[in-house]
């Protein structure tokens, strides 16, 4: 998808790092160098530098130049083979050649040195990472994580607008599997279900040229935190809990929801009453200016009163973006505010010790008067008899 020059998050960048006494930015990771040149690579071999004036240079495999051509907001291309019958290094070491020459008029550059995740490449399956020479290149390197994850935190009216897109497909696939969805299915069906409706419907899309689904998928008694989807059954009278991402051109979106086949069960019921009590307040909080360390300690205060203390062990809030998972983080020992034109991941879960519980998450854009919710697919369980 060939997007405009978004100039008003390059011009972000450039202040900051005007402020920061930055000449360059060089960045690997596929997040950032998506964030500044619009270009999505394949292999995570790419790399970006970015300078606070003049034309940015993107750095990429050789049959990766017609995608290049077709979307970075570049012209300084430089290409470079996966195999070269002259050179038996690895790729990457291509890579940091032409980043050292591309950043060699530069004198203060910024690197990715406290980067903790980073977004997929378009094949997911192998992400790569850099070595040690990538670092020791630039040995009095600034670490640029800081200034780029604060100007990634603020979302321009493009960003939202890709963010949209990513919300719609995963909701467009939630009513997909809706239909569908039976008792005796496996969590892995369930799955494939919402997976391939993202893939082959999402990719459909006029206005998408890859979007890709991510998927932990548990039933009933399944229902807990970071475990792997399996061959458990789809439960009858309990909620089958859909944790989502939705990756469409490099922008991402971040859901829980959860269907239910048949007539809830009453602790369920119960639950999911007390639970999007807990999400209210918490979405009620996402406005500008609100303490994102209060913000945390609301909502979990608001879930021991209703007799989980301790839970859950992941983050109430965080932000989305170029990832599903970016700062701000809320932590009731952190810092930081809530600001407009965030999009924050609110998602509040109860997990039982036996087994089973119930998460709710969906995005929300910060805006002057207030949270809006960017998905159309509902919250809290969704009944089907």
């Amino acid at each position: 998808m060939r997007w405009p020059r978004d100039d008003a998050k390059l011009d972000r960048v450039r202040a900051a790092m005007e402020e920061a006494g930055l000449d360059a930015l060089v960045v690997r990771a596929p997040d950032d160098v998506l964030y500044l040149t619009n270009f999505w690579g394949m292999k995570g071999y790419d790399a970006a530098v970015f300078p606070r004036e003049g034309e940015p240079t993107l750095i990429t495999l050789g049959t990766s130049a017609a995608d290049a051509a077709d979307t970075a907001w570049t012209s300084d291309v430089h290409l470079f083979d996966l195999y070269d019958a002259g050179d038996p290094r690895p790729p990457a070491s291509r890579t940091l050649d032409l980043a050292l020459e591309a950043a060699g008029d530069y004198e203060r550059i910024g690197l990715e040195l406290s980067l903790g995740t980073q977004a997929s490449d378009r094949m997911v399956g192998e992400p790569t990472t850099f070595t040690k020479a990538w670092f020791d290149a630039w040995p009095d390197a600034a670490d640029a994580t800081p200034l780029l994850n604060a100007a990634r935190a603020i979302k321009t009216e493009q960003e939202v607008a890709r963010m949209r897109i990513a919300n719609e497909i995963a909701a467009a696939a939630m009513e997909h599997v809706w239909g569908q969805l039976r008792p005796g299915m496996t969590e892995a069906e369930a799955a494939a279900l919402w997976l391939g409706h993202v893939h082959g419907q999402g990719t459909n899309r006029d206005d998408v040229d890859l979007a890709l689904g991510f998927s932990l998928v548990w039933s009933g008694s399944g229902i807990r935190t970071f475990t792997a989807t399996g061959d458990r059954p789809v439960q009858e009278n309990e909620p089958t809990l859909f944790e989502i991402w939705v990756c469409a051109d490099g922008y991402w979106c971040d859901h829980t929801k959860n269907l239910c086949p048949g007539e809830l069960r009453p602790e369920y019921a119960e639950l999911e009453e007390q639970l999007l009590s807990v999400y209210e307040t918490l979405v009620g909080l996402c406005r500008p200016g609100q303490s994102l360390a209060e913000l945390d300690r609301a909502g979990r205060d608001a879930i021991a009163a209703i007799g989980y203390a301790g839970q859950p062990s992941h983050p109430l809030c965080h932000g989305v973006g170029a990832r599903a998972h970016e700062p701000p983080y809320a932590h009731q020992a952190g810092a930081g505010e809530v600001a407009e034109g965030m999009v924050l991941a609110v998602e509040p879960g109860v997990y039982w010790e036996r087994g089973g519980g119930l998460r709710v998450e969906d995005n929300f854009l910060v805006t002057a008067s207030g949270p809006e919710k960017l998905s159309r697919f509902p919250d809290g369980i969704v009944r089907r008899g």
